[in-house]
Order: structure tokens, then C-alpha cells, then sequence
């Protein structure tokens, strides 16, 4: 076995020996620390290249890493694809961005369900900071669509509102799912 291989073993073995309490810190630790990284990866790319580029390959990136996470989450909670609303519903509480924002999902029915970001980390930081909010319509309709398609390629995604369009003072962005026959 590789060193490497065994540092990781390591600390695995310690994430055993901690309460849930700790667990639950560390776990909000990485979802923030990696909120940090996307968030420092595309503040670099946006100061070399620009604003379009740096958007550009958000996109891409959201592309694959939206699918990854869907795919790890459904695994971990035993579930294949296909499972409609109801399993969508559920994923999405189990992303990275839901241990730092406040979501919610609405109108859920069997066939459509509306998810809503409540208050968004990167958002609202923009918003203390005095700087205009962040133009993710394009990532989003990216990052949920091939979330939702992952969970069941009959779903179809549907932006409500997302900056830069306007939207309401209650809510981040919103967006539609519906189940296609």
C-alpha cells in the first residue's frame, strides 16, 4: 500500500472516533470550503479572462460535477434512477449547496415540483458587499437540468427567475420540474 493511500485510511479511521456533532461540523466545513474553491476558481478565471469566459467554463464544469454529485447521492441513499418528483425532491436535500442555503421546494405534486433558493451564500455575500448579484441564470439552467435528468431523464427544468433576471425580494432563484411522460 502507498503512503498516500494510507494517510487517506488514516483519516477515514479518526472520522470514526468523532461525535455526530463534530461529523456534522466537518461536513459544513468541506461544504464550505468547497463553496470557497468554486466560488476563488472563478473569481481567477473572471480576472484573466473575463466575465463571459469565466461563465463559460462554470457551465462546463457544472456540466460534469452536477451529474457526479446527483449520481453519488442517489447511491448513497440506495436509490436508481427513474424515481420521479419524489426522488428529486429528496437529492436535492442532500446537495452541497443545501448545508450552507436555505431551500425549499413548493407545489410538489407527483408530476411538478417548484424548488426555490431562499437565501443564497454567494448571493447574499455579494449583496453585503454592495456589488450587483451574480448573473448564474446560465449555470443554472445547466447545474439543474443535468441534476434533474440524472434522477430521471423524464424531467424537464424550467427557469422561474434567476439573476440577472429580476427576481422577488423572497427568494434567490426559482425553478420548475416537471415529469414527461
Amino acid at each position: 500500500m502507498s503512503s498516500a493511500a494510507r494517510a487517506g485510511d488514516e483519516g477515514i479511521r479518526l472520522l470514526y472516533n468523532l461525535s455526530k456533532e463534530e461529523l456534522v461540523k466537518i461536513i459544513v466545513d468541506d461544504a464550505k470550503n468547497w463553496l470557497a474553491h468554486d466560488g476563488l476558481w472563478f473569481q481567477a478565471i473572471e480576472r484573466r479572462y473575463g466575465m463571459e469566459v469565466a461563465v463559460e467554463a462554470d457551465i462546463e464544469a457544472w456540466r460534469y460535477f452536477t451529474v457526479i454529485e446527483a449520481r453519488r447521492i442517489m447511491e448513497r441513499l440506495g436509490l436508481q434512477p427513474g424515481g420521479g418528483i419524489p426522488a428529486l425532491v429528496e437529492c436535492l436535500k442532500h446537495r452541497f449547496y443545501a448545508r450552507l442555503n436555505l431551500q425549499e421546494c413548493i407545489e410538489q405534486t407527483e408530476t411538478r415540483v417548484v424548488f426555490r433558493m431562499l437565501d443564497c451564500r454567494v448571493q447574499s455575500a455579494r449583496k453585503r458587499k454592495g456589488l450587483p448579484d451574480h448573473p448564474c441564470k446560465s449555470v443554472g439552467l445547466v447545474e439543474y437540468g443535468e441534476f434533474a435528468k440524472t434522477i430521471d431523464p423524464r424531467l424537464t427544468t424550467r427557469c422561474i427567475a434567476c439573476p440577472p433576471d429580476p427576481h422577488p425580494e423572497d427568494f434567490w432563484c426559482a425553478w420548475e420540474f416537471t415529469l414527461q411522460d
